[in-house]
């Protein structure tokens, strides 16, 4: 039985399955990543195009065209922003979207674009956080 992975958008519209294994989870720090994710660091995993199928009552995600190679995937309902759809057929789902992004799995094992992140971005958390610090609650 091949391992399978699920998620979806902030509003559930947009939902996917995954089979398979994950292949080249990785974070990037490029300008592109940041613009499409609001974030300074996104959080990427690969999957062939034909192992992803699009479960929502929303359909496949809506895509904008941002390269030669590739259009980014969003929900046209509330905006989440899910992913690359790639040429090759390649669709690289970012791990915010998964229903347990905490899968070993899918945990990062590169870093593209190290140098385009601020000098203060702190990659390791906890050295980042004071011994003393209340945890943090995690939002609804």
């Amino acid at each position: 039985m091949s391992k399978g992975y699920s998620g979806g958008c902030l509003c559930g519209s947009i939902r996917f399955e995954a089979a398979g294994a994950a292949a080249k989870p990785h974070t990037c720090s490029c300008k592109m990543c940041q613009r499409h994710t609001g974030a300074l660091t996104a959080t990427w995993v690969e999957f062939p195009a034909d192992a992803v199928s699009w479960t929502g009552p929303g359909g496949p995600p809506s895509t904008w065209r941002s390269s030669d190679f590739s259009s980014r995937a969003f929900c046209p309902t509330c905006g989440s922003s899910l992913g690359a759809i790639d040429d090759e057929p390649i669709v690289a789902l970012l791990l915010g979207v998964f229903d347990k992004p905490g899968d070993k799995a899918l945990m990062p094992i590169s870093h593209a674009f190290r140098d385009r992140r601020p000098k203060w971005w702190c990659v390791d958390v906890k050295a980042a956080i004071p011994q003393n610090a209340p945890p943090a609650e995690a939002p609804d």
